[in-house]
């Protein structure tokens, strides 16, 4: 059954949420939510606009502040405060690199080429050589098909090899959770195959945990392992493709799907 109150808990979490309530002034976008992912599992987010499904990722990445319930992410807890990745206990520097997140825009440096723009993090953050650092970028460029870009200024690519950019920076923190926030809103609907295929390919073939967020429903129901469906800012379905996809029980999710189809 996709019915929450048939939801199975899942052993090791790598995402543990409870009981998180996110405000903005008077408008509350999360509501009391408890979500418990699995280490390697593959979820897709989907809910009308407005749902908190961003919010959630953002939450989870440690870029906005919450008012209750705690956040625990690959053995490390996130803090209420706005950028809050830290060990429990501990005075370090925020551990942000445990998650690497792709955003709606691409978000890339205009004035470094687009291997600067990928080796820039593990070089300052993780502190790797140069030397390490242009192996990482070339690693991941060559994943995301654009080894012969390295050179190139994001001015010069087209949006989605933009955002397939954007993903290798991402890959090359080496995260243990991969959080995509629609990363194909902004492309032209010719560009966006191109984004969706390598996303594809690394779920298939990374063993990271992954997070993301969607309204691509065939793409969902492609690679995900367990679909979640958003709504005031609580989870109200969540099951595999088949259950919350192909043959919803829930009938605001079916509205949901059936409004989407219709586009």
């Amino acid at each position: 059954m996709s019915d929450l109150a048939n939801a199975q808990p899942l052993a090791s979490p790598q995402i543990l949420l409870k009981g998180v309530v996110k405000n903005f002034g008077t408008h509350r976008v999360i509501d009391h939510l408890d979500l418990s992912i699995a280490q390697g599992q593959k979820v897709a987010l989907i809910g009308p606009s407005g749902s908190g499904k961003s919010t959630v990722l953002r939450l989870i990445k440690g870029l906005e502040a919450w008012q209750q319930g705690s956040i625990d992410v690959a053995g490390a807890s996130v803090s209420s405060e706005p950028s809050g990745w830290r060990w429990p206990g501990s005075k370090k520097a925020p551990v942000v690199h445990r998650v690497g997140m792709v955003f709606q825009q691409f978000n890339l440096f205009p004035h470094l080429t687009v291997e600067e723009n990928i080796t820039e993090a593990p070089f300052r953050v993780l502190k790797l050589s140069r030397e390490e650092a242009l192996a990482r970028a070339h690693q991941y460029l060559g994943l995301v098909g654009l080894s012969h870009k390295a050179d190139a200024y994001p001015a010069q690519l087209s949006g989605g090899q933009q955002q397939r950019v954007a993903i290798a920076r991402a890959l090359a923190m080496r995260p243990q959770v991969m959080l995509f926030d629609e990363v194909t809103s902004a492309l032209d609907p010719e560009l966006v195959g191109e984004v969706l295929a390598v996303i594809r390919a690394i779920a298939h073939e990374q063993q990271m945990t992954m997070l993301l967020v969607t309204h691509e429903m065939k793409f969902a129901q492609d690679i995900a392992d367990r679909v979640l469906f958003m709504e005031a800012g609580k989870i109200v379905a969540d099951g595999t493709p088949q259950q919350i996809l192909v043959d919803p029980d829930n009938e605001r999710t079916r509205r949901f799907l059936n409004r989407v189809e219709q586009r």
